[in-house]
């Protein structure tokens, strides 16, 4: 199946899910990140707020602000995403494709070893990822290789084997619920 078939695939199977599962997979994996080694092991959380049946991030970054972590998420300029520091996850607007961004453009998120959270329409088991197609978190990585990356998503989006393109980040742990 080509990339395209693929994320239409993905993308109806995601409308198809009732609120209460997008719910209980998101706290499932809320629980999944927050024993993981690399949560506990990170100073700041470079997160993402949902998008349509995107994983559930708000009580995630919650819960890193109650545990001392500073939190951050992505605001895009034209074909660059920067990350933008929030101590109040209200303070956002739509923005790129309706996506949720911060109101204010600062201050701007500088910590490499933040632990970056990745959205995704399809993972595979050794860290592959295929996003929307906007490239925007592999031209950040590429920027900035040193964090570590965990992909949180459904159990129908992760997949034994993608394929990949040179421009492909992998991420280095993949959460499924």
């Amino acid at each position: 199946m080509d990339k395209t078939q693929l994320r239409l695939q993905i993308r109806r199977q995601k409308r198809a899910m009732p609120q209460e599962d997008i719910l209980r997979r998101s706290r499932e994996l809320c629980r999944l990140l927050t024993e993981s080694d690399c949560y506990r092991r990170a100073k700041t959380i470079y997160g993402y707020l949902p998008y349509n049946q995107e994983v559930r991030t708000e009580p995630m970054l919650e819960q890193a602000l109650k545990d001392g972590k500073r939190v951050a998420v992505p605001k895009c300029y034209g074909e660059e995403m920067r990350f933008i520091y929030l101590e109040d996850l209200s303070q956002v607007a739509k923005g790129y494709c309706g996506i949720p961004e911060p109101i204010a453009d600062g201050p701007v998120a500088r910590d490499e070893t933040a632990l970056v959270l990745m959205p995704g329409l399809a993972f595979d088991r050794q860290g592959n990822r295929m996003g929307y197609g906007g490239g925007f978190y592999d031209r950040f990585l590429a920027r900035e290789p040193n964090h570590p990356t965990v992909a949180l998503c459904y159990d129908f989006q992760l997949f034994d084997h993608l394929d990949t393109e040179s421009h492909d980040i992998p991420v280095d742990l993949v959460l499924w619920a």
